[in-house]
């Protein structure tokens, strides 16, 4: 099932509140509006599970995460998971008041909860400010339309006894404290203190006065952090590439928290790009080929909606999928929640996925075996980076890859062209490197001293006059490189490594149209999406192939195949 999870290093969902929120909302909330209205609310073990995650708690009582992102398909009740928190932040035992020793209580509207030993005990936030973002000026949205409905008409209404009143602008909630939606306007005129926020389909946050809204109410945030740890709850479906959308960000930032996680080679020095992970993010996905194969989209519909299909027929989502009037991209996007190629993608995410599903890694070469490398070189405002392949199959995997880092860390930055240097070397010593081309750009003394020391070992020359250096700016040579390695991925006869920095350069790469041919580049001149590691795939492939074509070795059978 392709899903991915991240949570703050050592989440335990033994500690967590999420087993007394799931009873509390079961118990107290209702179905929105809709089909179902004013019907129990039951979670099966995924939805419980991200509640669970949502109340994780460190061995002080303190909340592990201070954001939640949760990714679904269209159709998932999002809105409504969103409205059964922040009732909950509202109204219920929503933060830490001790471990209990086993049969402590909690009451409320009549009804008893009973603690485990160990199960962290809970209690209402002082003064609670429940925000509910929308969009568009006059639009509540889902979220807050549930909200409403719930203390309007449901079991929660009881609490107008206790002074609670109910409006469509604003709750006033019964021991102070109020819930309200909010649109970009009002929530940049207000320095409120949150205790819990919803921004609902951040995927449409991709405007420049959303954005902003969404940092002015994020800040917010800090204001109560130590004693109402406050926190805020991001839903979306899957954002459009290059709209730089809210959900886009948190997605990215994710990245950065999995490949800060990642296993470092021999020698490596861990460069951690998030330093202290607060974000839970879960993301659920269908992958797929080819939509016109039923068989296939019906698993990739299990997969993508999960749960839901509780309240979802298979059947139903295949015939809004395939709706004539609906773009691949957007069925992609909106029923599979699967990432989809940005405009003049070199290469789409549902063609790395297929040529990445054995991850391959360094630790798979075996050592003394044929490879060939691929460098493409920076010095202090792009990416540097390292690829190998072997030479039997063609598979490609990461060495290494250093970014110019974003922010403050950015200024006075420079590759670290020692560890670079270390890295070579530890390739060379380790398997039986036939070739290796280089762009020389930057590193021209580096690459001297490992001509000098390597060259004779190489069993091919980058050029008639280089056994390395391969300028990448032959238009030419480099259109027909990117050629070969681009129908080798579409047509699936290469295995590439899964390293998420390794793919990311590869669904960044944009195509170029040059007067030698179709070349790959960064979507703008400036841009922070980095693409070299792809460029040193591609080297490192074109460096096999001249091997192969020197014939030297077996060549592999190759059966020309339609690419769909």
């Amino acid at each position: 099932m392709p899903r991915q999870l991240i949570k703050a290093p050592g989440a335990d969902r033994n500690m967590s509140l999420g087993f007394l929120a799931t009873w509390w909302i079961e118990t107290f909330v209702v179905q929105g509006p809709g089909d179902v209205e004013g019907e129990p609310i039951v979670h099966g073990d995924e939805f419980t599970g991200f509640i669970v995650d949502c109340y994780i708690l460190d061995a002080d009582g303190r909340r592990m995460h201070d954001s939640a992102f949760f990714s679904r398909p269209k159709g998932c009740n999002k809105s409504g998971v969103a409205a059964e928190l922040a009732l909950f932040e509202a109204l219920g035992p929503c933060r830490f008041d001790g471990w209990a020793e086993g049969g402590e209580t909690f009451e409320f509207l009549g009804r008893v909860y009973t603690y485990q030993k160990g199960e962290p005990m809970g209690r209402p936030v002082k003064y609670p400010f429940v925000r509910i973002m929308a969009t568009e000026d006059g639009q509540t949205g889902n979220t807050y339309d549930m909200i409403f409905n719930n203390l309007e008409d449901g079991p929660l209404s009881q609490m107008k006894a206790y002074g609670m009143r109910v409006n469509r602008g604003k709750i006033d909630l019964p021991f102070g404290g109020e819930i309200i939606p909010s649109t970009s306007g009002a929530a940049s005129k207000d320095g409120g203190k949150e205790t819990f926020v919803v921004f609902d389909e951040t995927h449409l946050y991709n405007t420049k006065q959303l954005k902003q809204m969404y940092d002015t109410v994020s800040r917010n945030l800090n204001k109560r952090k130590k004693l109402a740890e406050p926190w805020a709850l991001e839903t979306t479906t899957m954002y459009m590439p290059g709209e730089d959308s809210v959900a886009e960000d948190t997605y990215r930032y994710a990245q950065d928290i999995e490949e800060s996680e990642r296993e470092l080679l021999p020698g490596e020095k861990r460069k951690v790009k998030v330093k202290r992970a607060r974000l839970l993010f879960d993301h659920r996905w269908g992958e797929i080929e080819d939509l016109a194969d039923e068989e296939a989209l019906a698993q990739a519909i299990d997969d993508a909606y999960g749960e839901a299909l509780n309240w979802n027929t298979r059947q139903g989502i295949i015939d809004d999928l395939y709706d004539p009037r609906r773009t691949e991209e957007a069925a992609r996007r909106y029923f599979l929640n699967s990432l989809t190629a940005a405009t003049g993608a070199w290469v789409t995410p549902t063609q790395m996925a297929m040529v990445t599903k054995k991850a391959i890694t360094w630790r798979d070469i075996a050592p003394g075996t044929e490879i060939t490398l691929g460098f493409d070189g920076a010095l202090t405002n792009d990416a540097t980076a390292l690829i190998g392949c072997r030479v039997s199959d063609g598979a490609l995997f990461y060495i290494k890859i250093e970014e110019k880092p974003d922010g403050p860390e950015a200024k006075d930055w420079i590759v670290d062209q020692v560890g670079f240097d270390a890295r070579v070397h530890w390739a060379f010593n380790r398997w039986k490197v036939v070739a290796f081309f280089a762009d020389p750009p930057h590193w021209q003394d580096y690459i001297d001293a490992w001509e000098k020391e390597f060259g004779d070992e190489l069993r091919v020359k980058a050029t008639p006059g280089s056994a390395i250096k391969w300028w990448t700016k032959r238009d030419i040579q480099m259109a027909l490189a990117l050629e070969r390695l681009h129908q080798a991925i579409g047509l699936k006869e290469v295995e590439i490594d899964a390293h998420p920095v390794l793919v990311r350069h590869f669904i960044n790469a944009r195509v170029w149209d040059r007067r030698g041919g179709t070349v790959i580049g960064k979507e703008t001149k400036n841009s922070v999406k980095k693409i070299d590691g792809a460029m040193a795939a591609t080297l490192a492939n074109e460096a096999r192939a001249t091997y192969l074509l020197k014939g030297e070795v077996e060549k592999p059978t190759f059966v020309p195949r339609r690419v769909r």
